[in-house]
């Protein structure tokens, strides 16, 4: 038998605007996976990142299950009461219906899942990021998978030197789902130069050419096209498996010492370097700056070890420190250019209106 690992991750409400949620939020979402989960999943953990929630389950019902995504869903709504009655910032903010239809993709929450033969050891990362866009994962995933600079694999590994497909999709294409499949090492120039636009071109999933299995999910939904407004950055989820006939956990993690810049920050709306986070961090300056923490899990038979934070250790505090830096001075540079994202980004934003207003009164000069 197969089985699933899902992430389904939302914000539903934050202390003092967007630091992070409060205990008996928290605890309630919590709560009601752990009662409610009872028969219906394997195994299961709560946590969050920022003011964002993430619920792990694995389980045997396969992906886009109902009964799996309606318990998060639920769990969410509940909580949502809490954060209300606590007058929390953004109680339900990613919760964009209320009625459940079916699954939670196209409703807010953010979606990571994959279906896998378990090996005997089975070892795998969760991602959680806040502040940001999906496209976060962008360059970290093309350099895990792409370039022995940081996966020594490709070149040491039989396996992996056979390399994998990408699924990308388009997010800025709404109708359905537009995707494109390319392949390393072959189209990885033409990987490279669909990547480089995170703002548009996700990496969706990613696979083993060698032996057919899925590697990675990312959750790909952007708020902004299903809400047709700003509602708050995407904030993606995302799961990788590591070592054996994938990059090692090491590799996977590499990428990240180089602290790269990434939209979103303050109202989603400025460039930032991303800050690896221990569990359970908050939010702080600037609304920011763009957090992503990293979870690792070994498995058997669906049960769960509890979590590995890879980013608990003395040398991510170099990176974080250097992050800050980096991210303080994008910040001093304030509205002006790459400091802050470009109109095509802006346009749920309160700016358009300003736009709109002052286009009435340009005029045309005689020559």
């Amino acid at each position: 038998m197969k089985t699933t690992l899902s992430i389904i991750k939302a914000d539903i409400g934050s202390i003092g605007g967007h630091i992070k949620p409060s205990e008996k939020l928290f605890e309630t979402v919590k709560s009601y996976v752990e009662k409610k989960g009872k028969g219906l999943f394997i195994d299961s953990y709560v946590g969050y990142t920022g003011d964002d929630i993430a619920i792990l389950t694995t389980h045997k019902r396969g992906p886009l299950d109902s009964k799996i995504h309606k318990l998060c869903f639920d769990a969410f709504m509940t909580g949502t009461k809490v954060a209300k009655s606590q007058g929390l910032y953004g109680a339900g903010q990613d919760l964009l219906v209320e009625a459940f239809s079916g699954n939670v993709r196209g409703m807010g929450p953010q979606v990571a899942e994959m279906e896998i033969e378990e090996r005997p050891a089975e070892p795998f990362l969760m991602f959680a990021a806040d502040k940001t866009e999906p496209g976060v994962y962008n360059l970290p995933l093309y350099l895990s998978f792409c370039d022995p600079f940081h996966c020594g694999g490709l070149l040491l590994s039989p396996v992996l030197k056979k390399g994998f497909k990408f699924v990308i999709m388009d997010v800025a294409y709404t109708k359905a789902d537009r995707i494109i499949e390319l392949v390393t090492p072959e189209e990885t120039y033409d990987i490279a130069a669909l990547l480089r636009d995170t703002g548009r071109f996700v990496v969706e999933s990613i696979w083993s050419r060698a032996t057919g299995e899925q590697v990675a999910s990312v959750s790909t939904t952007r708020l902004h096209n299903i809400a047709g407004k700003y509602t708050g950055k995407d904030d993606p989820v995302m799961l990788i498996r590591s070592q054996k006939d994938f990059p090692a956990t090491g590799e996977i993690l590499s990428p990240y010492t180089i602290a790269h810049y990434a939209a979103g920050d303050c109202r989603g709306s400025h460039n930032v370097a991303v800050m690896p986070v221990k569990k359970n961090s908050s939010i702080s300056f600037f609304d920011g700056p763009v957090v992503v923490s990293a979870l690792a899990f070994s498995m058997q038979n669906g049960i769960l070890t509890e979590p590995a934070d890879c980013f608990d250790h003395p040398y991510w505090d170099y990176v974080r420190e250097k992050s800050a830096k980096k991210t303080e001075e994008m910040r001093k540079q304030g509205f002006v250019g790459p400091a802050m994202l470009p109109m095509t980004e802006l346009e749920y934003t309160g700016v358009m209106e300003t736009l709109k207003v002052l286009e009435q009164r340009f005029k045309t000069r005689a020559k």
